[in-house]
């Protein structure tokens, strides 16, 4: 779709933003799964931190892509901002996913598209420059 659009990229490196792009949305949707698994666990009392940065690090990243989605007019500023707020949640997220790695799969996996999704970010941000 992006190479569809008359700014094609708007001076960025494409291969580096749609892989932003494609990476945020993986993780958006891994995080919304990975809360809801946490949620049918026994002990669910003790993933309460789990889920709530899960759902904080699923919208984030489903707003960074689609932000990163539009093409027109685009403030770098503003870019930079929320892909810098991205990187971080993602961080977070796949810290904690990777302490409860070792007991529950979901967790394992959601760290993995976690630290993705930052890697992702940090090319974006040094591509910006």
């Amino acid at each position: 779709m992006l190479d569809a659009d008359p700014a094609k990229g708007a001076g960025l490196d494409q291969d580096v933003l749609v892989a932003c792009i494609e990476q945020c949305f993986a993780c958006a949707q891994s995080c919304t799964a990975c809360a809801d698994a946490c949620l049918s666990e026994q002990m669910v009392a003790d993933l309460v931190t789990c889920v709530r940065l899960n759902l904080d690090c699923a919208d984030i990243c489903e707003t960074t892509g689609r932000a990163l989605s539009r093409q027109t007019g685009r403030d770098i500023n503003l870019v930079r901002a929320l892909v810098q707020a991205c990187a971080t949640a993602c961080k977070a997220c796949g810290d904690e996913c990777e302490r409860h790695a070792g007991m529950h799969e979901h967790c394992r996996v959601c760290a993995e598209a976690c630290r993705r999704c930052e890697k992702a970010c940090q090319d974006l941000l040094a591509a910006l420059g």
